[in-house]
């Protein structure tokens, strides 16, 4: 089932029945990605008065009661009402439909090779995603109409990745702030990380990649004040490594969920561009 559709200039060609999931699987009674020290995501049948929703304890019916945090427990997209005041819904800001994405490959860098900022200033051991990996990775994909959204896989990317616990005590990476602002630069609407933040785990509470990447000025609380209250950020994705960079299309599926965070599900569809 193929489409056909343009944007900018360029004509693109997709399969839309060969779909890449680059969500990671929440499994209840299983391996789980965790970050922050948050509880797991767990399920129990749902119990009201003598009756039991699960068939092998003679219920009628398989009932689950679900109790997850989408920050830290899985793949989630995130609206800038994680961190302002309002009620901002990220199932209201992804307004959904097929976005041009580009797809590419970093390698952190520590604070010494990256020579680029955080706030705070970064640690010795810390690991940026950085303004020049981004630039560098994407002068082989240089078509800016492709880049509604973009997708970033991090080096090392094994495949227990998926199922890490992050601890502040052994960071994972993060985006300096001139990364930040090259993706506000490049109009990049929407982010998707392989990482638990766009900011380090233990930041003081500055969050300045969210901050920068939602228009937002340090410290404010007003989602009236964002220029970009229209952008989404996702985070913790898995990309295999056998999913090669370049172009795409991305359907960014979430539930309907009135929250600033949801889990999520991005589907990548690869594209020829003519």
């Amino acid at each position: 089932m193929k489409i056909r559709l343009e944007t900018g200039g360029l004509t693109l060609v997709a399969d839309l029945s060969t779909a890449i999931d680059i969500s990671i699987p929440l499994t209840f009674d299983g391996e789980q990605p965790n970050c922050f020290g948050a509880p797991r995501a767990t399920r129990e049948s749902l119990r009201v008065g003598d009756w039991v929703g699960d068939t092998h304890h003679d219920g009628s019916c398989n009932v689950d009661v679900y109790r997850l945090t989408p920050h830290c427990n899985g793949t989630h997209t995130e609206c800038v009402g994680h961190i302002v005041h309002d009620d901002v819904f990220a199932a209201e800001t992804v307004r959904g439909g097929l976005y041009p994405a580009t797809l590419i490959t970093v390698e952190p860098m520590t604070q010494a090779h990256a020579r680029e900022t955080t706030s705070p200033d970064p640690a010795p051991a810390d690991r940026m995603i950085t303004a020049l990996a981004i630039k560098r990775a994407l002068e082989q994909w240089p078509e800016s109409v492709m880049r509604s959204a973009l997708i970033i896989r991090t080096t090392p990317n094994p495949e227990s990745k998926a199922m890490r616990e992050y601890h502040a005590d052994d960071p994972p990476p993060f985006l300096s702030m001139e990364a930040a602002r090259l993706l506000v630069e490049m109009n990049v609407q929407h982010v998707l990380v392989d990482v638990p933040s766009l900011d380090r785990m233990a930041d003081e509470g500055h969050l300045s990649a969210h901050h920068i990447f939602f228009g937002l000025p340090s410290g404010a609380r007003d989602a009236r004040a964002a220029s970009r209250a229209h952008c989404t950020v996702t985070e913790l994705i898995y990309v295999p490594d056998e999913i090669p960079d370049g172009y795409y299309l991305l359907d960014l599926q979430m539930p309907s969920f009135m929250t600033d965070a949801a889990p999520s599900r991005p589907l990548l569809y690869q594209v020829q561009t003519q």
